[in-house]
């Protein structure tokens, strides 16, 4: 090899090598620079009004803390329990439309999971233990046997609940539930305490969450299950409620992956002996591949498809929503 070709070589990696400590550095000032901003200028305590019209009870968890309900008692009848989803600014809002309809009719409670909304966000390891235990101790409180509607990763903890506890249940829908795709393995909980470990890290892990939490990210994310555009609304009570004191607690336990369970449709859903209907229609998040395969395996289930809706029908299709959800029930007491 020439000198001269040596020394090209040499010159083209120099170039790339530069580029590249250059591109690290520029990375690094960046990270910085937003972790900066994150703790300067960001407002992590704005005004959160209630998500719902009615009075709010609380239970106490030893693990969670306080857990916040809203509940209107004016209607008579069976009691209806409503569980938002799972995400990075998750709180009862998502359930508006569905508590709002039923409010006067019948009881109607909507709790929101330990580390969203108004309940407690401590610092704690999130599970699907946890939440199940809580939604069975406030069923428990109510004295059992409500309706439930659970809506995506929710409908795991609510499946879960009602396997451990049957007896509290008088029925299930899920709506768009998570785990009805192809089987997942996921990650054993030493890899979910180690991931959780470095987004959590005091350093970093409210500035990495608030980078999902910016208005123009909530409103990505949320175009992605409206057929349509999302309301503005819904948009602003989301923000409002990923910038409280201990928001990212909860949130970086789900993106760490400990809030889901391995092959839950084999070891939670096929076993479920709670009449239980599944509403989907698509879906960006989740997908409904094996829906026949525990339709077929678990008589316990029916479902009805919503078309078009994209994982929340409350908000585009209520009125076919709620004629859904009241047939199916109507159909459990004949």
């Amino acid at each position: 090899m020439s000198a001269s070709t040596k020394n090209k070589k040499a010159s083209v990696f120099g170039f790339f090598w530069n580029a590249g400590a250059g591109l690290l550095k520029l990375t690094s000032l960046a990270g910085a620079g937003w972790i900066l901003y994150s703790n300067l200028v960001i407002d992590h305590a704005v005004p959160l009004d209630n998500a719902l019209l009615g009075n709010r009870i609380s239970l106490e968890n030893d693990l969670a803390g306080k857990v916040n309900i809203y509940a209107s008692e004016t209607g008579t009848g069976r009691p209806l329990v409503l569980l938002h989803s799972i995400n990075a600014a998750a709180s009862a809002y998502e359930m508006k439309p569905i508590f709002d309809h039923y409010q006067g009719k019948r009881p109607v409670y909507a709790l929101e999971w330990p580390g969203f909304g108004k309940s407690e966000r401590k610092a704690v390891r999130y599970s699907p233990d946890l939440y199940s235990q809580v939604l069975n101790q406030f069923i428990e409180s109510l004295g059992g046997n409500p309706d439930v509607i659970a809506l995506s990763l929710g409908s795991e903890f609510a499946a879960r609940a009602a396997s451990l506890r049957p007896e509290l249940f008088h029925s299930l829908v899920l709506i768009s539930p998570s785990g009805l795709g192809k089987s997942r393995g996921g990650r054993n909980e030493n890899q979910t305490g180690q991931l959780h470990s470095i987004l959590s890290a005091p350093l970093w892990g409210r500035p990495l969450y608030d980078l999902v939490a910016t208005r123009v990210s909530i409103r990505w994310f949320l175009k992605k299950s409206f057929v349509g555009e999302p309301p503005q609304d819904l948009v602003d009570y989301c923000y409002a409620s990923a910038h409280q004191p201990g928001a990212q607690n909860a949130p970086l336990s789900f993106l760490s992956g400990s809030l889901f369970t391995a092959n839950v449709l084999e070891s939670i859903y096929m076993h479920l002996q709670v009449p239980t209907c599944v509403i989907y229609d698509q879906d960006f998040y989740v997908r409904f591949d094996r829906l026949e395969e525990l339709l077929n395996n678990n008589s316990n289930f029916s479902a009805s498809r919503l078309i078009p809706s994209r994982g929340l029908p409350q908000f585009e299709m209520l009125d076919e929503l709620t004629s859904d959800l009241d047939r199916y029930w109507d159909s459990l007491s004949k």
